[in-house]
Parts: structure tokens; C-alpha cells; sequence
């Protein structure tokens, strides 16, 4: 009798020799030619700004915004499952849903009180 696993193993394979396979055909079939439009950083159609040679530096509200994301992405990601098995999971898993919004609820409420959503 065969191993549940090997499917899931065969699955796994797969995939990463398909990623394998993929980078590297992608570097021998790949266009070599590279011009100044190509290095250049893109910044969202606007004309890139000089940066020193150390790399200048990048505005930390950039990766506060992306790191707000990422958690409240994760809420989602948890939430999710939940709404799907709503009925078959009881007056428990309420509670404990209940908690873990509020929770988030805080967090979120710090970050907008501390301007963390501020745009400007």
C-alpha cells in the first residue's frame, strides 16, 4: 500500500522544479541588451531622484505603511476560515473570533491615533 504523502510529495516536486526551471530558462532565453531605462530605478512613471552612493535614504513611512498592511492582511487571512465554518464551529470559536477582532481593533486604533494612516 502507498503512502498518503506521495502525492504531496510528487505536488512539491513539481512545483519547485518548476520554479527551478523557469529561472533558468529565463536567464539563458532572456534579452542581454541593458540601456539606462532598463538599470534605472522606477518610481511609478515619475523621473527617478538622484540618491547618494551609499543608497540614500528611503522614508521609514513606507515600510510602517507596508508592514500595516501585511498585519491587518493577516487578520483576513484568519478571518477567512472562520466565516467558512461559521456553523459547524460553535459559541466558542465566536467568543474567540470576538477577541481576536478586538485585539486587532486595538492595534488599529493606536496606529490611526499615533497618525500612522496619515498620508501626508
Amino acid at each position: 500500500m502507498t503512502s498518503p504523502y506521495i502525492p504531496l510529495l510528487f505536488l512539491v516536486a513539481l512545483g519547485g522544479g518548476f520554479a527551478v526551471f523557469s529561472v533558468l530558462i529565463a536567464g539563458l532565453t532572456g534579452p542581454k541588451r541593458y540601456n539606462r531605462a532598463k538599470v534605472d530605478a522606477y518610481e511609478c512613471g515619475i523621473e527617478p531622484t538622484p540618491q547618494a552612493s551609499g543608497g540614500g535614504k528611503v522614508p521609514i513611512k513606507y515600510y510602517l505603511t507596508a508592514m500595516l498592511f501585511i498585519i491587518f492582511d493577516v487578520e483576513s487571512v484568519f478571518l477567512y476560515p472562520f466565516a467558512t465554518a461559521f456553523d459547524k464551529l460553535g459559541l466558542f470559536a465566536l467568543v474567540e473570533m470576538v477577541l481576536f477582532i478586538l485585539t486587532v481593533f486595538v492595534a488599529y486604533s493606536y496606529v490611526w491615533r499615533r497618525g500612522g494612516l496619515d498620508w501626508d
